[in-house]
This record gives structure tokens, C-alpha cells and sequence, in this order.
């Protein structure tokens, strides 16, 4: 059984991490969230359940409106080809439904089945907005917190330029 919001609340507050939390509409996009993030300060996620051509899983906690170039990006990770994971593999793993995946869902991945790549320009924020499991609400979270809290889930993140070419092209190769 996958980790609700107020279990996700309670495991914040047995690690020492503050947050504060603003109910709302459900969002399933970026853009349907962008009105709602103009009132919140901090950095605004968009993340992405993707799994490679081998059956390896990533979450990709990106900002907002990164440009993330999946015909490439699988260069840059060091994985094989990749595509979105499916609805049923993104519950079974994240314990989450599509339009709710979130940085916090890692802590559903009790197998250590996903890693974490999470944007440079996220991290540059003092404050990340996240969705709490569910849609209908956005968490702000200190951005160290946030990173503490994924090594407490077993999930070391990995911080990269999302929007960076491969090495190959920056060169002209």
C-alpha cells in the first residue's frame, strides 16, 4: 500500500523538514498550474516517470519549463533509449497517479527501483513547489530539505542541466 499525504506529512516531520502547503484545483499540466504558481514563490516543478529501452526507471524532477529533448537526453544519462512509463508501472512504482507524479512519491519506492535526476536550475531555488501525492495541493519545501529528504528515501539525486546538448554536439560532432 502506497504512502498517503498525511504519512508523507508525518515522515517530514520525523526527519525535521518544514513545509506549508496551499490547496487548489487539480492540475494536470504546466500550463494549468501556471496561474497557481505566480501566487507561490520558489521553483516549480514538472516531472517525468521515464523508463529506457533495458527496463531501467528515472524520475526527472525538472523546472517548470524546461526543455527536455527525449530524443537525446537518454545520451546525457548514460541510458538506453527512453519513453514515459506507463500508468500502471508509474502506481506500482511511485505510487502515484498520472498528473500527481511528484519528487515526494519517491519515498513509494521502497525497492530502489528509480533514480532521481533533478534539474540544476531547480536546485539554484531556495524553495521547490511540489505536489504532495496529489494534485490538488502544492507543498513548498526548502530546496536542501527536498534533497535530504530523497537521500532518505534511499534515492541519492543526480543534478544535471536538463536543457545541456550532449557533448557530441556542443563540439559539432
Amino acid at each position: 500500500m502506497p504512502v498517503n499525504r498525511a504519512e508523507l506529512f508525518q515522515r517530514l516531520d520525523e526527519l525535521g523538514i518544514a513545509t506549508s502547503t496551499v490547496e487548489h484545483d487539480a492540475v494536470f499540466t504546466v500550463a494549468e498550474s501556471d496561474q497557481l504558481n505566480r501566487d507561490l514563490p520558489g521553483g516549480h516543478t514538472k516531472n517525468l516517470f521515464l523508463k529506457d529501452a533495458k527496463g531501467r526507471l528515472f524520475l526527472v524532477v525538472a523546472e517548470s519549463h524546461a526543455k527536455v529533448d527525449m530524443k537525446k537526453f537518454h545520451k546525457r544519462l548514460g541510458s538506453a533509449r527512453l519513453s514515459f512509463g506507463k500508468p500502471d508501472l508509474l502506481e506500482a512504482t511511485l505510487g502515484v497517479q498520472p498528473g500527481s507524479v511528484t519528487a515526494f512519491s519517491l519515498i513509494n519506492d521502497t525497492d530502489g527501483l528509480v533514480s532521481v535526476v533533478i534539474d540544476e536550475k531547480l536546485v539554484a531555488f531556495e524553495t521547490i513547489n511540489c505536489h504532495p501525492l496529489i494534485n490538488t495541493a502544492t507543498t513548498a519545501i526548502a530546496t536542501q530539505d527536498l534533497l535530504t529528504f530523497m537521500r532518505a528515501t534511499g534515492h541519492e539525486p543526480r543534478v544535471m542541466d536538463l536543457e545541456e546538448p550532449p557533448v557530441d554536439e556542443a563540439l559539432g560532432i
